[in-house]
C-alpha cells in the first residue's frame, strides 16, 4: 500500500485494499497503523477518505528500500473520461489536469504558500500573489472578506493530487472564462482551453500546455 503512494497521489481505504489484495477490514487496520505512526496522512472531502503518504522522507525511504529490495510499485492508471481529466470545473475552480498544473505552478512562482498552522491544507497569499492577483483584475482585499476559505488544496478526483480551491480558485475560474482562456461546455463540467489560453498560461504562470484540450 506504501509503495503505491510513492507517486504522490491519493487513494482510498478500498482502493489501496484491492493493490494489497487484502480484504477492506484488513486494509482499514494497517492504514490506521500506518496513520498512527505518521507514514500516511488522510484528507477527508466529502464522504471520501483519500491516503497519501506522510511526507518526503517516507518517500525517500521506501525508494531506497526499493532499490536495495528491487521492487516496484503499481502505477495510478485514472479511469476517468480524457475530456473531464483534462480540464473541468470542480465546484467553482478548475479542475482535472489542468487545475492540477496550474495550482503546481501558483505555488511554485511563490504566489501561496502553506498556512503554519493549519491541519487543513490551507494557503496564505504572499505579497508577491497578492501583486500578481491584483493585475489579473482579482480584488484581493474583498476576496480575503468573502466568508469562505480562501486558499486550499483540493484533492482532484481524476489526478488525485491538488488543485487550487477555494475563493481564490474561482477567482481564476471567472477571469480564465472573462478572458476566453478557456471555454465551458453548456450542461458540462468540462473546459476546453482556446488558443489564445494556452498563449496566456505560458505568458503569465510560464505553463506550457502542448495538448489540444
Amino acid at each position: 500500500m506504501l509503495y503505491s503512494l510513492v507517486d504522490n497521489r491519493a487513494r482510498t481505504s478500498t482502493e489501496l485494499a484491492i493493490l494489497a489484495e487484502v480484504s477492506p477490514s484488513t486494509a482499514s487496520v494497517h492504514l490506521h497503523r500506518l496513520k498512527v505512526e505518521r507514514l500516511v496522512k488522510v484528507t477527508v472531502q466529502g464522504k471520501h477518505r483519500y491516503y497519501s503518504l506522510g511526507g518526503q522522507e517516507v518517500a525517500r525511504v521506501l525508494e531506497g528500500l526499493s532499490v536495495l529490495a528491487g521492487g516496484r510499485g503499481d502505477k495510478f492508471v485514472p479511469n476517468t473520461p480524457n475530456y473531464l481529466r483534462a480540464a473541468r470545473t470542480c465546484y467553482d475552480h478548475m479542475a482535472g489536469t489542468l487545475g492540477v498544473l496550474l495550482h503546481d505552478r501558483v505555488k511554485a512562482l511563490g504566489w501561496i504558500t502553506e498556512a503554519t498552522n493549519d491541519g487543513n491544507n490551507s494557503y496564505e497569499l504572499t505579497s508577491k500573489g497578492s501583486e500578481k492577483l491584483a493585475v489579473l483584475g482579482v480584488a484581493v482585499e474583498g476576496t480575503q472578506a468573502l466568508r469562505r476559505r480562501f486558499a486550499y488544496a483540493c484533492l482532484d478526483w481524476s489526478e488525485r493530487r491538488a488543485h487550487l480551491g477555494g475563493a481564490i480558485g474561482a477567482a481564476l475560474l471567472r477571469i480564465a472564462l472573462k478572458r476566453k482562456w478557456v471555454t465551458q461546455e453548456l450542461n458540462s463540467r468540462a473546459l476546453s482551453v482556446t488558443r489564445h489560453g494556452r498563449r496566456e498560461m505560458l505568458r503569465l504562470f510560464g505553463l506550457r500546455l502542448e495538448r489540444e484540450w
